[in-house]
């Protein structure tokens, strides 16, 4: 691959295909980065002292107790989703090395496509978990606020 300098055509699709790359990584980070702070706050009414206005007692308060950490799962779920998707290589099969310097390169190419395309899943489903924890969190939150106030 490093025999012939390349097409410029593939070049030029290639660093399109790293800037996509790195674009899905800064997005997955940020949205992991986002659901540790939604999971930390998910988790507050049981972790918060007696007394707080969204505190919660375990003991009394079973169903409210499982129905907010049940709220954080699909936050967690989400978490797992982004790790694996940064996890995804461009690798390839360089099988016969000795190919032609073109399927080497629309190897390298493939791979690419197979792993943006993977992340990109990941980080649809991710999202839509993310959202889904947030609101079910938020409805365990009003729930119990609606408890101390009514």
């Amino acid at each position: 691959m490093h025999g012939d300098p390349p097409d410029p055509a593939f070049a030029a699709e290639l660093g399109w295909l790293q800037n996509r790359d790195l674009d899905l990584s800064v997005r997955l980070s940020a949205l992991l980065a986002f659901n540790a702070l939604v999971a930390t706050i998910g988790t507050y009414p049981v972790s918060v002292s007696p007394g707080a206005p969204l505190s919660i007692d375990a003991a009394t308060q079973p169903v409210l107790t499982i129905a907010n950490l049940l709220g954080v799962a699909p936050i967690g779920w989400s978490s797992v989703l982004c790790l694996r998707a940064l996890l995804i290589g461009e690798e390839f099969d360089r099988a016969g090395s000795d190919a032609a310097d073109l399927t080497l390169r629309q190897r390298l190419f493939a791979a690419f496509v197979r792993s943006l395309d993977g992340q990109e899943r990941s980080l649809r489903h991710g999202v839509r978990w993310t959202l889904a924890g947030g609101a079910a969190t938020a409805v365990v939150w009003a729930a119990i606020l609606a408890g101390k106030i009514f």
